[in-house]
Order: C-alpha cells, then structure tokens, then sequence
C-alpha cells in the first residue's frame, strides 16, 4: 500500500503489525509514532471493517504500552485526525509535563527537529526490540536513518 506523499516524507517505516505500518516522526522534540492501516482508500476508522478496527484498537494498544514501558510518559495523546492527510493514520505522542507544547496539542507548537543519528537508531532499534516480543510486528528492514 501507497503511503500519502506527507506522511512518507514526515515520518520513516519500522515495521508493521498485521495491519498496520508503524512509523515513527522525523521530530525529536517528542517521541512519536504513527499507524497506518494498508487498506487502501480508507479516511476514517469506520470505514474499516469491524474486524479491521478492532485489529487497529489492539495494534494501537500495543503500541501504547510499548510506548509507556520505554518512555515512561506523563501522558500518550493518541488520535487520528486526517485534517491534513487524509488517509487513516493514527498518532501515538509521548507527551511530558515539561516537553516544548505541553499542555496544548504538539501540532503548530514549534519546529521539526532532525534527530541526530545516534538518537533515532537507538529510538528505532529499542521499539523494533520491545514490538518484535509482541505477536505480530515485523521490524522494517529498510533504511534506519531518521534525517
């Protein structure tokens, strides 16, 4: 499956669950990652078939205890918003009490920042580690780098 150009050029494949790709954001300012349904011409979660979105409420539910064992956050906001990008994706942000935006949503808050590469491998190896003991994910074997 296609990704939109937008995401494809945000955000980098690591891997993916039965249904879902997993990408993680090219912004180091929060650790944050994306699903992404491979069912083609999909905008919204009801458009999926009831056993595709129960698939997606437990691939998102992975991805969120995964996110809290590594990131140990104050908060994950978690949405599927497609007011830019339309096809289904939906955001897993770790969020903390002193990151850049908090309280307020991340969106238009501040600059992408580039990972500096020793970050992103350790960010990208560390998930691909604790998804891959979970029954489903694939790591993505593709390119590793996060600029």
């Amino acid at each position: 499956m296609r990704l939109d150009e937008r995401l494809e050029r945000d955000g980098q494949r690591i891997g993916h669950f039965p249904l879902c790709q997993v990408l993680l954001m090219r912004d180091s300012n929060y650790p944050w990652f994306v699903l992404v349904p491979d069912r083609e011409g999909i905008r919204e979660i009801h458009e999926l078939s009831r056993d595709d979105q129960i698939r997606l409420i437990d691939e998102s539910s992975t991805l969120a205890r995964a996110l809290e064992a590594v990131f140990s956050p104050d908060k994950l906001n978690i949405a599927a918003l497609g007011n830019v990008v339309p096809q289904l994706h939906v955001h897993h942000i770790v969020r903390y009490k002193g990151d850049a935006a908090w309280p307020d949503p991340v969106w238009g808050r501040r600059p992408a920042a580039a990972y500096e590469p020793a970050l992103w491998s350790q960010r990208v190896q560390r998930m691909q580690s604790i998804l891959g003991e979970t029954t489903g994910f694939t790591p993505w074997g593709g390119e590793q780098e996060g600029q």
